[in-house]
């Protein structure tokens, strides 16, 4: 199957998502046996233009289809049909559901053992990921707390639902937490680490759960992995009973399917919010063309972005950089 935008219909876009890990997979991580060149990216919206066989029992040139797959940074893409998810448009919001989405769904609901009047903690709270953690958390019925790195992202956080957000560039998070939840908190989503994990660990209450889905202030280091305070930490675990808990979405996609219907109706009822960010405040302006992935990388990594970062293919042009 080969996906992309139709060129004679210009109001149909074809988009790619980006993540934190993408940078680990083209370091080579995932799997350390790929030797370049090898294709990246993990997830794309766009059109069905050819078919297999097999493929046309389920599908028809014309499509819309999203799908979770390696070597979505690409103007057409040769997937398994099984790997696409079908779609009433080709717009951005439904991409940002396919792995950022699934998942803040998959592991809130299997990990964080959430219940109503629980306090939650979604470090990051502003980008991909933490805005679909914030919530699912409040749909749960919970006290929702998020970092975010400006008032931008703290206003965002605040129309959909998050009860405090704590702006750390201006606020002392550790202070701030000790301070307003002497208790602790029940839950943490966390995807930054290094020192805002340690903070995590130190701010759990008795019987607190962890959930590790990152840990991006490492992922540009030689090493990827940040630096952590863990020789107290079975000490720390221990006097709470609290636990860690890693989240990796391909060991969980058995729940793949459940969580994108789930989502899906939520969005076309009005009850979740799929926030994304195409560049339009970027410096140089909205990510568009496949030489725009390196900006919209870099954008991400310097925390502009407010909600999901998007690029925006369209049609594959004569004059393209690469």
């Amino acid at each position: 199957m080969q996906w992309k935008s139709r060129p004679s219909q210009t109001n149909l876009f074809r988009f790619v998502g980006i993540n934190a890990s993408d940078i680990n997979y083209s370091a080579g991580r995932y799997d350390p046996t790929l030797k370049p060149p090898f294709e990246v990216g993990f997830e794309g919206i766009g059109e069905v233009v050819g078919l297999g066989l097999s493929a046309s029992a389920h599908h028809t040139v014309g499509d819309t289809v999203a799908y979770f797959y390696d070597g979505a940074f690409a103007e057409y893409t040769l997937i398994p049909a099984k790997k696409s998810v079908p779609v009433p448009s080709v717009k951005p919001e439904f991409l940002t559901l396919l792995v950022s989405g699934a998942t803040a769904y998959i592991a809130m609901k299997k990990l964080g053992d959430l219940a109503a009047g629980q306090t939650v903690l979604v470090t990051a709270a502003g980008g991909g990921t933490g805005q679909f953690a914030v919530q699912f958390a409040k749909q749960a019925g919970c006290h929702v707390v998020g970092t975010c790195s400006s008032n931008e992202k703290a206003g965002f956080l605040k129309t959909i639902g998050c009860d405090r957000p704590i702006v750390y560039t201006s606020e002392d998070l550790a202070t701030t937490l000790r301070k307003e939840y002497p208790r602790g908190v029940d839950v943490v989503y966390e995807s930054v680490g290094g020192s805002t994990f340690d903070l995590a660990v130190n701010c759990l209450a008795n019987k607190g759960r962890l959930i590790v889905i990152g840990f991006i202030s490492g992922y540009q280091t030689a090493s990827g992995i940040p630096t952590i305070r863990g020789g107290t930490l079975p000490v720390k675990l221990l006097q709470k009973s609290a636990s860690i808990r890693g989240f990796f979405l391909p060991h969980f996609l058995g729940d793949y399917k459940e969580a994108m219907g789930n989502m899906m109706h939520s969005f076309a009822k009005g009850k979740l919010v799929c926030e994304v960010d195409c560049g339009d405040l970027a410096p140089e302006g909205r990510f568009v063309g496949l030489e725009s992935v390196f900006r919209a990388v870099e954008y991400m990594y310097a925390g502009k972005n407010v909600g999901k970062v998007v690029v925006e293919l369209g049609s594959p042009s004569l004059d393209s950089k690469l």
